[in-house]
C-alpha cells in the first residue's frame, strides 16, 4: 500500500495519503478530487548516509556556537568594556 503526495489544484494544500486498492483520494482542507500527484523523495539510510548526516550536524553546530562567541564577544567589546 503505498503512501503517495498531492497537491490540491483547488486549495493549493500539499498533503499525503496511503492508497488502498482504488481509492480516489481527496484534499482533507477543501475534499476537492482535483489533485495533481507530485514526486516524493526517497529516504535511503546506510551507515554511509548516517556518517555524513552526523558529520555535517557537527559541523553545524559548531558554526553556529563560533558565530554565537563572536556576537558575544563584539557586544562585550562594545557594551562593557567600554563603559569603564
Amino acid at each position: 500500500m503505498p503512501i503517495y503526495e498531492y497537491k490540491c489544484r483547488a486549495c493549493g494544500s500539499e498533503f499525503e495519503q496511503l492508497i488502498i486498492h482504488s481509492t480516489t483520494p481527496q484534499c482533507p482542507g477543501c475534499q476537492s478530487r482535483d489533485l495533481e500527484r507530485t514526486l516524493s523523495a526517497f529516504a535511503v539510510s546506510s551507515e554511509t548516509t548516517r556518517s555524513h548526516a552526523l558529520s555535517a550536524g557537527k559541523k553545524r553546530g559548531m558554526a553556529e556556537v563560533h558565530d554565537r562567541r563572536v556576537a558575544e564577544h563584539e557586544y562585550t567589546t562594545k557594551h562593557v568594556k567600554g563603559d569603564h
